[in-house]
Parts: structure tokens; sequence; C-alpha cells
């Protein structure tokens, strides 16, 4: 008898819920060693490797780990950490080397945080927990930061730098908008991303000294442009950029010549998502994304000549990280992998797997890999999805699960809320609706403003092609989202009510219109270019508010929020669900009062997983 043979349901939803992964390595400079984060403890934290190949402690921080960047010269890692999931990122600093004093750690640095004998103890750097930081990393020569941040007004982001030994802090670039450091360019340029709609931005050069900028790229073409990779000492280097293009493409670029985009590898029908340049300059590593999912690839600077790798599961690989000019780091998952770090030698055309967390032996056998499929939506558009079922009987129930964003795009990744659905019995449909990532600037443009209903009526026409193509029953179809997902739900819920058996909303709108006017200031310019703005679209939006065709929904629902989203106010759930509480409609909230947008900790992640499949199974297959 297996192990899953023994366990109670209830003990193996739990397996599915409580499996760890790994991810976002961080190689460490001048060494063999790097960093990743994991869930390990409960709470995202940095981890390393011991002596044994296992996870050790890499420092101890009392809340969320979001970021890491190591010095280059591997003897500090600053740390950004926020407070109960408000996003609200702060810096630390350690110190890596255990025979410097204090004093020489930077002490003076406003004490340590918490810490311990054996781990090195994280001292504050940038520390003002009401605002957001945004770190672009260490100067070459590994004397300061830069960061971004809306000190100055809770609406504009500057671009500030600051020295790791001192704390000193300086202003390079002030902002109106939403801007992030992207990285260093030089010891006295930083590279800037300037965002002007929710996927385009404006690249600047920015002169730490002079405080000039010099844009990048063509002026008069709206593109994405991200995931830079410098040429040490050379003022040029990498980026990919959809400019002048459906899809995004590796180009190069100069300072010399910021106008000048030279396109040096390019697929059409799909977006490279990251690069990352090894040590020596010679090899470009890439990830190009086919329909969510991954190919890694290298391409030689040098030469011109590409190589998409073999021998790699397949699934989503990301956090490209050189550890050295020979050997690659990254993150590899699937949906039957939830997660690990991976390293590829692309001389010998090898892989290896550094870790083993994503993994559960009693609960790793029932996972289930999906089908790709499309339909047709109402115009005639093909929608991809990807479909999960392990089940041949007619009738059974169904559940669509729709991504965030909105410009998400749903992916071949571990999901316990699938998987387990998958296991008792559930067809399980994860799509890519109009608005999707992933499929060309043209397609993600397709649901912007008053064409927002468009996109539900896709989901709508995926429910029934449920019925038509899988054999499900039409009568036992429910839908999850979050975040913009949730938006989705609520949507779908009030426009096509006759369509679902339930709904599960987590941290989604239920008026567009009131989430702009409550959203942070530096998030509303952005939203406002996908969802259409408070000063043109208001009408639309009250018109098409799930919160004001609440007499439209008829399935039970189940709402989840955190209370400190700075996303997405929880006053969006609270409202809903008051309403639909006064026309006596089948409702339940649950609000973390220690959560942001994201669900983070491991008490919170397994209530509200638990409690929605308990819900599905209780709505549309008559559990008790």
């Amino acid at each position: 008898m297996t192990n899953n043979q023994t366990m109670t349901e209830e003990e193996l939803l739990l397996e599915y819920l409580t499996v760890n992964s790994a991810y976002e390595p961080q190689a460490i400079p001048e060494t063999e060693r790097f960093t990743f984060i994991s869930k390990i403890t409960g709470i995202p934290q940095v981890w390393t490797l011991g002596e044994n190949g296992e996870p050790a402690p890499f420092a101890e921080m009392p809340d969320r780990v979001l970021s890491v960047f190591h010095s280059p010269d591997g003897q500090r890692t600053v740390i950004g950490m926020d407070h109960h999931g408000n996003e609200k990122q702060q810096l630390y600093i350690l110190d890596n080397n255990p025979n410097r004093t204090l004093e020489e750690a930077g002490e003076e640095l406003d004490g340590p945080v918490r810490g311990s004998r054996e781990l090195p103890e994280p001292m504050k750097l940038v520390h003002s927990p009401e605002h957001f930081h945004y770190c672009g990393g260490w100067s070459p020569d590994g004397t300061r930061l830069v960061y971004s941040s809306n000190r100055r007004h809770p609406g504009h982001f500057d671009v500030y730098t600051v020295n790791a030994d001192t704390g000193e802090t300086e202003t390079i670039y002030e902002s109106d908008a939403n801007c992030i450091p992207l990285s260093w360019i030089d010891d006295g340029t930083v590279l800037v991303s300037l965002k002007e709609t929710n996927i385009d931005s404006a690249v600047l050069a920015v002169d730490a000294k002079s405080k000039g900028t010099t844009r990048l790229g063509p002026l008069d073409t709206p593109a994405r442009y991200h995931s830079p990779a410098i040429i040490p000492g050379a003022g040029r280097g990498y980026l990919l950029t959809d400019a002048g293009e459906d899809t995004q493409y590796i180009a190069s670029f100069s300072v010399g010549k910021p106008e000048k985009m030279d396109k040096l590898l390019h697929w059409e029908d799909w977006d490279i998502e990251e690069i990352a340049l090894s040590p020596d300059g010679r090899l470009l590593a890439f990830t190009l994304n086919e329909g969510g999912i991954s190919r890694l690839g290298f391409y030689s600077p040098e030469t011109g000549a590409h190589e998409l790798a073999d021998g790699l599961p397949g699934g989503v690989i990301g956090g490209l990280s050189w550890l050295t000019g020979a050997r690659l780091l990254f993150t590899q998952k699937s949906p039957t992998q939830p997660g690990d770090i991976w390293e590829y030698r692309p001389m010998e055309r090898t892989a290896v797997r550094h870790t083993r967390l994503g993994r559960s032996d009693a609960a790793g056998p029932l996972w289930a890999e999906p089908e790709l499929h499309a339909f047709r939506s109402f115009d005639g558009l093909e929608v991809p999805y990807f479909f999960y079922d392990q089940s041949a009987e007619a009738g059974r129930p169904a559940v669509i699960w729709v991504h965030g964003g909105p410009e998400g795009q749903s992916k071949a990744e571990y999901n316990p809320v699938v998987q387990y659905l998958v296991h008792r019995g559930f067809a399980v449909a994860v799509p890519n609706i109009r608005g999707s990532l992933g499929y060309g600037r043209r397609y993600l443009k397709l649901d912007d403003a008053d064409k927002r209903l468009d996109a539900v009526a896709d989901l709508a026409e995926l429910a029934g092609d449920l019925a038509a193509s899988h054999g499900v029953d039409a009568a036992k179809i429910g839908i999850i989202g979050r975040s913009y997902g949730g938006f989705m739900v609520l949507s779908a819920l009030t426009h096509y009510p006759e369509k679902w058996a339930a709904g599960v909303d987590v941290v989604g709108m239920s008026n567009l219109r009131t989430f702009l006017e409550n959203t942070g200031e530096w998030r509303r310019y952005l939203r406002e270019a996908e969802y259409g703005s408070l000063a043109e679209h208001s009408e639309f939006f009250d018109r098409t508010a799930p919160m004001n065709l609440t007499d439209r929904i008829e399935a039970p629902l189940l709402v989840f929020h955190g209370r400190n989203d700075t996303r997405v106010p929880v006053s969006e759930a609270e409202q809903l669900v008051a309403d639909l509480e006064s026309r006596g409609r089948e409702v339940e909230l649950v609000i973390f009062e220690n959560e942001g947008h994201q669900t983070e900790r491991i008490e919170n992640h397994i209530l509200m997983h638990t409690k929605t499949v308990e819900f599905f199974g209780k709505q549309l297959r008559g559990d008790q």
C-alpha cells in the first residue's frame, strides 16, 4: 500500500498544500555558492546550501523576504523585506565575512533587526516603513546601491543612491511617475525604467553625478523594455524589447547611440522573457516563452549563433543567474514539480538539480500533467488553455482558474488546488483569455478599456467548450481567480450568471471605478492605461461593475482578501460582500489581518485553499 493510500483525504490535501519550493537563485560573486528564497519555515526567507548539500539558512529576517542583492565581491548582501504583505520593501544589509568587526560591517546603520550567533545580523540600510523601495542593485565598485522610492510624494518615485558603508543617500533623478532602477551601467551611470503605461516604459541612462539623462530606443515607438544585461565598462549591453514588433526580442544598445536598437534574436510568435550575460561576456542565456512553456537558450554575441537546450524537464524556467562563465543557475518548475534550483552547463550540455524541495512522496505520484487546448471565442479568436483531467466520467464537475494581471499569463506551473481538484475527479481549465501576456502585443491589447467585456465573454465561451468538447456537466462549472482574476470571476458571475454554479474571488476588484479611486496614486495611471480612465470611462465602469450588478449573482460565492493589500484595497471585498448579504445571497468573506495582496504565510495559505477545495466540493459535487 502506498503512502497516499494510507492517508485520509484531509491529510493528503495538506500534502498538496505544504509541498515546498525554491526560487530566485542568486550567485554569490567570487565564490561558487548561491542563495535562493524558500518558505521552508512558513514564510519566504533567504537560504543557501550547506556542506552536505541540504538547505541552510543564509539570514534570519522577521518578515517576508522579497529580494536579494549580493555585492560584486560577495562580501555583503542586501535583502529587501516588507511587513505583513504590504509590499513596502525596506532594505537591510548583511556582512558575509565573519572576520570583520561589527563596526566595519556598518553597525552604525541603526543597529541590528534580528540575527543569531551563527548568521550575519541584518542592519537597516534604507528604512522608511510608510514608503515603497525598489532596489536596482550594487554599483560595480561595490560602494553604493541604487533604489527608487515614493518618499517625496505618494504617487511620485525618485531614484536615490545610498552608500553601503555610511548610509549617506543622494537623489539622482526626480520623477512624477513610477520609475524603477534596473541596473548600473558603470560606477557613474544607472539604467532606469520609467513606466508610461501598464506594459510600456521608457528607459533612461541617468548620470549619477550630473543628474543628466539619456533616453534609449526610438522616441516615437511605444515598447516594453526590461531585463538589461550590461557589458562591464563598455557603456553598452543588451535588453529585451518589442519596439516595432509584436513579440519581445533581444536587442543591443549603446549609451553613445541611444536611439539605435539592433535586433539580435527574435521569434515572431513568442516572447523572449529573460536574459543574463555570463561573467566573461561570451554567452547570453535567455528564456523563450512558447505558450506558457519555457525553453532555455544561449546566444553568442560574437558569432550571432544561438542554441536551445535539450534534456531539461518541461515547464517554466526563470531567475537566470550565472554561477561562473560556464555554469548557469535557474528555477525550474512545472505542473508536477513545484520549483527547484537547477544548473545548466552549456559547454557540456548537461543539467544538474541542486535542490529537491518541490516533491511529495505521498501526493507527487497523483499530480497531473495538463494538455494544451484552444477554443474559438464569440468573434473567432483562438484562445488557449491548459486542461487538467484524469477522469473520463461524463457529467463530471469542472473549475476554470483565471490568472491575474490583467496582463499576466497562466503557465505550466504547479498549482496545489488545481492538482487536488483533479485528483478528486474535477476537470480544470486554466485559460489565457484575450489580454494575456505571451502571445504578442496585439493579443495583449484586445481587452483594453471598453473592450473589457470581450474577455468576460471568453470565459463564458470556455464554459460552453468544456461541456461540448470534454463532456463536463454544464450545470456544475465553478470559477476562481486572484486579483484581476478575482474581478473576472465577479464579472463572469454577473454578466453570465447562468453559466456558473460557484465562484471564488481572491483579492479581486468589485468596481474598477472605486478601485482606481482608492488604489495607490503611483499605480492609478498605470492601471488606467489598461482599464480606461476615471475621466473617460467612469460611466462604463459603473454600468458594467459587478458591485452594481449583484442582483444578478446566483451562484454561491467565497471571497478572500488581505487587510494590508496596497494594490486592491480590502474595501473592494467588503462593499461587495455587505451588499450580497443584504440581499440574502450565499456568500462568505475571509480577511487575513497579516497579509497583503499575496497570501504568503503558510497557515493562511492552508486555510484559504482548504476552504476553497471544500467549497467547490460542496457546491459542485454535493460533498457534505
